[in-house]
């Protein structure tokens, strides 16, 4: 289901007074984080103090760790970071790319959401969609800091180590 924000004449006409226009496009972008994100994904869009700091003073990390999983291992951490720090600097618009993988994200684990919203969040808010991000695939059951390899590893060895139930024969014998 996709959520639409609402229009601006809808805003207006909720209310009994007249809004100046500053207040209904704050509303608006309030919605667009609010109503569309807290339904999807299962984090919410706050800067958070374990991965808050790493993706302040250096986002092309975080960035890098979450590409790698949800391109499932290629490229690696360090050439999506490296592009997303390569971009950053060069064209200083760092949030196209990563708004990128957001959406890739939304298809993979099919939350609703919108490119709008997405766009948005990333363009404003580039720190706290990266930390929103990165906190949802830790939710899903992904260690981010041994990447899409070490993920794939550490679920292989919990199928193969998984407890057997031992074997009893049917029937009683003395």
């Amino acid at each position: 289901m996709l959520l639409e924000p609402p229009s601006l004449g809808n805003l207006t006409s909720l209310t009994a007074s007249p809004i100046p226009k500053a207040v209904i496009n704050s509303r608006l972008l309030r919605s667009i984080f609010i109503t569309t994100l807290h339904e999807q994904i299962n984090s919410k869009l706050i800067f958070c103090m374990d991965t808050g700091c790493l993706t302040f003073w250096c986002p092309c990390i975080t960035f890098g760790r979450i590409a790698e999983i949800v391109d499932k291992g290629s490229p690696s951490c360090a050439v999506s970071g490296a592009l997303y720090a390569f971009i950053a600097i060069v064209i200083g618009f760092p949030y196209c790319y990563s708004c990128s993988y957001r959406l890739k994200m939304r298809e993979q684990y099919a939350l609703d959401g919108n490119h709008c919203s997405d766009f948005l969040i990333h363009c404003f808010c580039e720190t706290c969609a990266l930390c929103q991000e990165y906190r949802e695939l830790q939710s899903r059951g992904f260690n981010m800091a041994i990447g899409w390899d070490g993920n794939m590893d550490a679920r292989n060895r919990k199928v193969a180590m998984a407890p057997v139930p031992p074997m009893v024969e049917e029937g009683m014998k003395r």
